[in-house]
């Protein structure tokens, strides 16, 4: 995936993975009921400088949509061989209800690196990784690019898809039969169209289909096949695209008959986007509102896999959430807080430098009851008001100091699921912004009570 559209190629073709969730485990070993998500992934800033790393990130989720990064955003494992990095991470519990995690072996943007190789580790909990090989996938002086696997019951083995550049001259998807993810057979061209194709990602067996989403050009494109066999699938449906966007990532809501397509962008780098449909076969979609879903600090490329509740606390308890916060808008949900030029206001995500982005809530400097806003870049430094208007200043200890910098949070004023912070001590007044700018003011219209709401997430 490319950091910017004018650094190198992969402006053009992008790279990246995703994650089925299609997939049932039939004829493979029961586990508990599925209730609750986790998504790997790696990070990149949009510099590529603080907040980028190649290795193997992981994030849980309750509903598929608000996420918390585990171990402070930090990798939980990084590739020891190749490329000694990664991209594209995609994750897949196996038919022996353990999981399996392949990467793309790249690290950094040279999107001409070449490597037959993925990553590949084993999981029996996503709390440990063990195992870790790259598995061989093909002999040509070319890349593979987005690797993903998808159980083939008639086969009985695991296919694994990815992206490489054959005879042709462009990006087809290549794909390999494994049972091991130790050995794989010879490779075969999956899917081309004629044009340059890469990240694909599966569902399988949905109403007597199976789906394959892919890009082409700067978009997300479905393909279908009644059968799994390589060259059957055959493109349909309408396309999405929010500016260039790659990596599609399907993923069934697990509470309703709701699809997801994620997709991540890279005009500016590594905004993840998502569309839903209810009907896999329509071919259309729609796209969700950013105030709904929260994507994980700085994530790129992800890969989704359903887990159950016991997985999903036992991952939180292991690892935990992290000690920061990100505070989203109401009403610019693509924004968040932060401080410029030691100025409080509400920015687009992706922010640069990103922790100016992250807060430490901690007691209310005035009353432990209430919260002070941290930063976590000035760790000195609080957000506090002044004239009415909200900067980031040292703590000088005095009371007025204090009260200044502490905030009662109450049910949102626009909805009470999110969040609003009232003055200490100018109680009739709201934490709002206002042109962008943060303030405190009376809050009495609904566009204030909207511009005074916000969500405390990561």
């Amino acid at each position: 995936m490319s950091a910017n559209p004018h650094l190198s190629r992969r402006g053009l073709l992008g790279m990246t993975a995703a994650v089925p969730l299609a997939l049932t485990l039939a004829g493979g070993t029961a586990h508990a009921a599925d209730s609750a998500y986790a998504m790997v992934y790696f990070t990149e800033s949009t510099k590529l400088g603080d907040g980028t790393d190649y290795g193997l990130h992981l994030a849980v989720s309750p509903d598929g949509l608000d996420w918390t990064p585990l171990n402070q955003n930090n990798p939980l494992v990084t590739p020891t061989a190749g490329a000694l990095g990664l991209r594209d991470p995609f994750l897949m519990r196996k038919q022996d209800g353990t999981f399996v995690v392949l990467a793309t072996d790249l690290k950094g943007t040279d999107w001409n690196y070449n490597s037959q190789y993925i990553h590949v580790w084993d999981s029996a909990d996503l709390r440990t990784f063990t195992g870790y090989r790259r598995l061989k996938l093909h002999d040509m002086a070319t890349h593979s690019w987005a690797p993903e696997a998808f159980w083939d019951a008639g086969r009985r083995q695991y296919a694994v898809i990815y992206s490489s550049v054959d005879s042709s001259g462009h990006n087809v998807i290549m794909v390999n039969h494994t049972a091991d993810f130790v050995t794989a057979s010879a490779p075969q061209v999956f899917f081309d169209p004629g044009y340059d194709v890469i990240d694909g990602d599966m569902a399988v067996g949905v109403n007597g289909y199976n789906y394959l989403y892919f890009k082409k050009n700067q978009t997300l494109v479905g393909a279908r096949s009644t059968t799994l066999n390589p060259g059957s699938f055959t493109e349909f449906g309408t396309g999405v695209a929010h500016g260039g966007t790659e990596a599609p990532t399907l993923v069934k809501s697990l509470r309703s008959g709701t699809w997801w397509l994620w997709g991540d962008t890279y005009t500016p780098n590594g905004v993840l986007y998502a569309w839903q449909t209810t009907d896999l076969a329509s071919g259309t979609w729609t796209a969700l509102d950013q105030r709904t879903y929260t994507q994980p600090l700085n994530s790129k490329h992800c890969g989704i896999a359903a887990i159950t509740s016991a997985e999903y606390d036992n991952l939180l308890a292991t690892w935990g959430a992290p000690a920061w916060n990100r505070l989203k808008s109401y009403n610019h949900p693509s924004r968040y807080v932060r401080h410029a030029d030691y100025l409080g206001r509400i920015d687009a995500y992706p922010i640069e430098p990103y922790k100016d982005s992250l807060w430490t809530l901690v007691p209310g400097l005035a009353d432990g009851s209430g919260v002070s806003f941290r930063s976590v870049s000035h760790p000195t430094r609080y957000l506090r008001h002044y004239n009415y208007e909200l900067r980031l200043d040292a703590n000088d200890g005095t009371s007025t100091f204090a009260a200044d910098a502490t905030f009662h949070r109450t049910a949102g004023l626009a909805d009470a699921s999110w969040s609003s912070f009232r003055s200490h001590n100018n109680p009739t007044r709201y934490l709002r912004h206002t042109g962008y700018a943060l303030r405190i003011d009376p809050v009495s219209t609904t566009m204030e009570r909207q511009d005074a709401t916000f969500r405390v997430g990561y």
